[in-house]
């Protein structure tokens, strides 16, 4: 953890000139434009992946007809087709996942008092008011939900608020292909990959559990958070216009 505490502060003192007190503030946010940039290959290939599953619903609709009273067959069926048009149905995952890691080293680094024995410098910095090492509940109990800490959550929700509205609003405008009926619901009505409908239905309200992160996490993590969930916004809107 010392190594990326170290790429932190080094990003940093390279970003102060601009940014002065809140040079780390905006180092996270470089730092997570650049892990989103790393992933970006993966959400290219989700987007061809989701695009190719669209396309290959007249054909499972085939075969739930073909094979209406035959889960099991139906099943194997509509995962041979993925297999032979090199689909997968959890390709749209990956780039969250591969992004996990980054945001639990900011998330301990950043509650952590100490690192290689020596006092944590960067939980000195701050967002304007706010230390990056804080909760909002640090923020209430300092200067209550107007207060300067605060104010910086409030505005840090109203980005998520927005985003999360937007990413909703075009969700349900251009919703995510279904799996076969009954996926995931352990119905045994042609479950291709379990959990994959609860997935789909739930999808449409994951931005808004975002604000729950922000409430919870230390700033510094937040910021991430935010930064990550905006850029996924506007390359979702790239890639799947």
């Amino acid at each position: 953890m010392s190594v990326f505490a170290s790429l932190v502060e080094h990003l940093a003192d390279l970003l102060h000139p601009l940014f002065g007190a809140t040079a780390a503030a905006a180092a996270i946010v470089l730092f997570t434009a650049l892990v989103r940039l790393l992933v970006h290959p993966l959400s290219r290939a989700a987007a061809r992946g989701q695009k190719a599953r669209t396309a290959l619903q007249p054909r499972i609709a085939e075969l739930r007809r073909k094979h209406a009273r035959n889960p099991e067959k139906l099943q194997r069926a509509v995962l041979e087709l993925h297999t032979e048009e090199k689909v997968s149905p959890l390709s749209g995952l990956l780039p969250s996942l591969c992004q996990m890691p980054a945001f639990f080293l900011l998330y301990h680094l950043f509650s952590s008092s100490s690192i290689g024995g020596e006092d944590n410098a960067l939980l000195d910095h701050r967002l304007f008011a706010a230390p990056l090492g804080d909760r909002w509940t640090d923020a209430l109990t300092g200067g209550g939900v107007f207060g300067a800490a605060g104010v910086v959550y409030l505005a840090l929700f109203a980005v998520v608020a927005a985003v999360a509205t937007f990413n909703f609003v075009r969700a349900k405008r251009v919703p995510l292909p279904l799996p076969p009926a009954g996926a995931g619901t352990g119905t045994g009505t042609g479950d291709v990959v379990p959990g994959l409908g609860t997935i789909s239905k739930v999808m449409p309200f994951m931005s808004f559990f975002t604000l729950v992160t922000v409430a919870v996490v230390p700033l510094a993590a937040a910021l991430y958070v935010v930064t990550s969930t905006t850029w996924s916004a506007c390359e979702r809107a790239v890639l799947y216009r």
